[in-house]
């Protein structure tokens, strides 16, 4: 039904469409830096130095008089961005589908997040405190700008295309990461060379990358367009706000059936993300400097991942492509199991394996779930998704960490991941995707 929709549109319909989705593919081009140069590499070691600097003799800071060892002050920020993140996406959600003015609540996100990320550059000394604030605000404001634009998914790409629409914006995400991760790297390590102390250097680092994020925010801000729905109630306190999300999404059972089954091997997927340069440097030996390759291939390969997996969906489905790259993962965890300790090569083919499903696996539960979503519901449905996305993806790293205390084997808690995999497959399997799609009043693609 969506590529007969496709093919009898007008031809100016057709190629403003295209240009919509161009534009959107470019805000993960646009915000895939942070995650990637700030969070993933520069941002934990860097922030956990400063409140070392600013701390007491036993090793410890005081934010607002309360003693929090310095080396768990980035952790405990990153937690502290997820509760803000959970307080407000609903509420910017709900907001956005009622007054259906996406584009700007999008642009006042980015803006924030990219301004704060910027601002990481005064990040010098001990100032640890300015860190976390900054980091706080970063975090949150990216996950509600994804949420926003996660949303306009089903707006701009007709049900036969969303698979590859989603897949290309995972690889526009993961080539600017790998892009402007390359640069950075670059200027760390041969600092000197340009006049800059290895603090300095770090400081550029997480400066520029806001600095790409808002400069290229501008292409999606200007290409995508709101669709105006009538002014409805008022919207209710974020919590509240959640609380009536879950309670309406009870009237969809099938689509609330695939959030859990997403929920679930997607907390294994992060889990995974977070802990393998832990496995790789505490169990396995590795140097810095091969995490930080490593980090780079899984990167790269994340966008022919992205793309390979898309074209499986298109002759597969998506449900069918998804399972299989569940499948993959498990055997991905299992091969990390036996890894011998002291041999980059095999990590690298380890990380290999993590980039060829990371993208793919991702952007097919995004696409699959946009059609799961009632019509007018789409920014408040996508709240509950990045929630499951960013604030939900605990129990992993908990399961991780308690496999650890008990068998003090990091091979343990690597393989305990496993079963993330193993029951969100199991439960992914059980959802009619093509009868939960009728049931939320979309129209049922010919092959999902």
């Amino acid at each position: 039904m969506g590529t007969d929709t496709v093919r009898t549109e007008p031809a100016d319909d057709r190629a403003g469409r295209r240009r919509e989705q161009r534009g959107w593919y470019f805000y993960d081009w646009a915000c895939s830096v942070y995650s990637t140069s700030v969070l993933t590499v520069f941002l934990g070691p860097y922030l956990t130095s400063v409140a070392e600097a600013a701390a007491d003799a036993d090793g410890y800071v005081h934010p607002l008089g309360i003693p929090v060892r310095a080396g768990s002050f980035f952790a405990y920020s990153v937690s502290l961005s997820v509760i803000v993140a959970v307080l407000v996406m609903p509420l910017v959600g709900a907001a956005a589908d009622r007054t259906g003015r996406k584009k700007p609540l999008l642009g006042a996100a980015a803006y924030t997040g990219a301004a704060a990320t910027a601002g990481m550059f005064f990040l010098a000394g001990d100032r640890y405190l300015l860190g976390g604030a900054l980091l706080v605000i970063a975090n949150a404001a990216q996950s509600v700008a994804m949420m926003l634009y996660n949303s306009y998914l089903p707006q701009i790409a007709p049900p036969g295309e969303r698979d590859a629409v989603s897949s290309r914006g995972w690889a526009f995400g993961y080539a600017a990461g790998a892009l402007v991760l390359v640069v950075n790297l670059v200027l760390y390590t041969a600092h000197d060379s340009f006049g800059l102390t290895e603090s300095a250097a770090v400081r550029v680092c997480l400066a520029s990358a806001g600095l790409w994020w808002g400069a290229f925010a501008l292409i999606p801000l200007r290409r995508l367009r709101d669709r105006r729905t009538p002014a409805r109630e008022a919207a209710l306190p974020g919590l509240k706000q959640l609380a009536a999300t879950v309670r309406g999404m009870r009237r969809h059972p099938l689509t609330l059936a695939f959030l859990l089954a997403y929920l679930v091997y997607n907390d294994g997927i992060q889990t995974v993300i977070s802990q393998a340069s832990v496995y790789g440097s505490e169990e396995l030996g590795l140097g810095q400097s091969t995490l930080i390759v490593a980090v780079l291939l899984v990167q790269v390969l994340a966008v022919a991942g992205a793309l390979l997996l898309g074209r499986l969906a298109r002759r597969y489905g998506a449900k069918r492509t998804i399972l299989g790259s569940l499948v993959a993962w498990t055997f991905t965890l299992a091969a990390g199991y036996f890894l011998p300790a002291g041999a980059p090569a095999w990590f690298f083919v380890l990380a290999a394996g993590i980039g060829l499903v990371l993208g793919g696996s991702q952007a097919l539960s995004r696409s699959l779930f946009s059609h799961l979503v009632p019509p007018g519901k789409e920014a408040e449905y996508f709240a509950a998704y990045e929630l499951s996305d960013r604030g939900m993806s605990w129990l992993g790293p908990l399961l991780f960490g308690v496999t650890y205390q008990l068998t003090g084997s990091y091979r343990d808690a690597i393989i305990s991941l496993v079963a993330f995999f193993v029951l969100g497959f199991a439960l992914l399997l059980r959802v009619p995707v093509r009868r939960a799609i009728g049931d939320a009043g979309n129209p049922v693609p010919g092959r999902i």
